[in-house]
């Protein structure tokens, strides 16, 4: 075989042989990395952020994945995040540019400030944000660009107080009062849910139940904006339902509850008797919590806006007082129109009766509720309450809880109900008395 050709035959055999052996070795050091990788991310970086105290932060119920987009130059990140419904739970955001939010990537993990406010790096280079999270034992309210919220934030219904630290304060609250509306529904009763719904307000509607037929529709809304269905008897009876026997008592009560069931699906929560006037007797054949008030604003008297107005604005609005007006007079639908957004200006929190109980820590009973003042459940005249109570009776505030065996239903009138006495008075047209 000829020299040359057996030489050229070595060298292209050489340069095979280094090939591979430079491929063997990238193999090595490719293998090498990776193991350096898994190690570093793997144990080393959470063994370091164990001891350094980093990443101490617990999530709320939350899962995000952040899935980074390198198509464009916006470089955009897709987040998928599952929450159990109805949780306002923050996410966590990665910190991908500056377009949203002014915050440096090579800060480290814990609080920071810059101009627009507080916020908070995780280890990962996230951060959290569009709801409320825990972070070393305290809770905190972040806003759609990450930054700590201070002062009350609204959660749905809810309205939440913040510290200036941004820690939530679970011991701060508004002025929570119940208004609640008699004898409908009636042609102005979608006037007065708008309102409520414009802000987020709700009430309890004490219905008598010859009326539900004709506004279904209307009774299905109180529902869908969280309103509260009460149940005002079938159709108002004069005697009072102290003056029916046992089976008329339940016949009131079990038709109205008939009717909403029809109409919307649900039965009445609640119940505030004709004029008030209820006992052992009614509260056990009802087998529901009764109300009845501690502002009567003797709307169905005066039929007059401003004196309606002014009846509640300035009125007795002790925190756990209930309001008592009437939806099927124009006056008085009118004046709630001004009351509401007053009330909400003022800073009072409109709520049901059964949500402003829940939020005294008062578990109803099949007895009647005339207020939920603070003096009230210490007083002990509140059944259900469960919180402490005073030695003595030293509410000063004219509140009465009853068992039912002699009320007082503030109506300033002489007459008692509780006798099964016809009265002469016309309840239907706003001349006599509406309760």
């Amino acid at each position: 075989m000829d020299k040359q050709v057996l030489r050229k035959r070595m060298r292209e055999k050489q340069k095979q042989l280094r090939r591979r052996k430079m491929m063997k070795l990238a193999g090595y050091v490719v293998a090498v990395v990776v193991v350096i990788v898994f190690l570093v991310r793997g144990v080393i970086l959470p063994i370091t952020h164990k001891i350094t105290g980093k990443n101490t932060d617990k999530p709320v119920k939350v899962e995000a994945e952040a899935d980074k987009k390198t198509a464009d130059a916006t470089d955009e990140t897709e987040i998928t995040e599952e929450v159990k419904k109805d949780e306002n739970v923050a996410i966590r955001m990665p910190i991908a540019n500056t377009s949203h939010i002014t915050k440096a990537s090579d800060l480290t993990a814990g609080w920071h400030e810059d101009e627009n406010g507080k916020w908070y790096q995780n280890y990962d280079r996230t951060y959290y944000a569009g709801g409320m999270q825990e972070i070393d034992g305290k809770t905190y309210s972040f806003d759609d660009n990450g930054y700590i919220q201070t002062g009350w934030v609204s959660d749905g219904f809810n309205d939440l107080y913040f510290n200036e630290d941004g820690s939530y304060n679970p011991q701060e609250h508004k002025t929570r009062i119940a208004l609640t509306f008699d004898d409908g529904p009636g042609e102005y009763t979608d006037q007065l849910l708008d309102c409520l719904e414009e802000n987020n307000a709700h009430a309890t509607f004490f219905m008598q139940g010859q009326n539900v037929g004709e506004w279904e529709s209307t009774v299905q809304r109180m529902v869908e904006i969280g309103c509260e269905l009460g149940n005002h008897s079938w159709n108002h009876p004069e005697v009072t339902l102290q003056g029916l026997s046992d089976d008329q008592v339940v016949e009131q009560i079990q038709k109205t509850d008939d009717a909403l069931v029809k109409a919307c699906g649900q039965e009445s929560t609640v119940v505030r008797a004709p004029y008030g006037a209820a006992g052992e007797r009614e509260f056990q054949l009802a087998q529901k919590p009764f109300f009845t008030w501690s502002l009567d604003t003797e709307d169905w008297r005066y039929l007059d806006v401003e004196h309606d107005v002014n009846s509640v604005m300035n009125g007795d609005l002790t925190d756990g007082s209930i309001i008592l007006m009437h939806d099927i007079h124009e006056p008085s639908v009118q004046a709630a129109l001004q009351i509401i957004p007053q009330l909400v200006e003022k800073g009072y929190k409109l709520m049901t009766v059964s949500e402003l109980a829940e939020a005294k820590d008062v578990e109803l009973q099949y007895a009647t509720y005339t207020d939920f003042w603070d003096s009230t459940l210490a007083a002990g005249r509140a059944p259900g309450y469960d919180g402490p109570l005073l030695s003595e009776d030293s509410s000063g505030d004219g509140s009465d809880i009853s068992d039912g065996s002699e009320e007082d239903y503030s109506d300033g009138s002489e007459e008692d109900y509780s006798d099964g006495e016809e009265y002469s008075e016309d309840y239907g047209d706003g001349s006599g008395e509406e309760y």
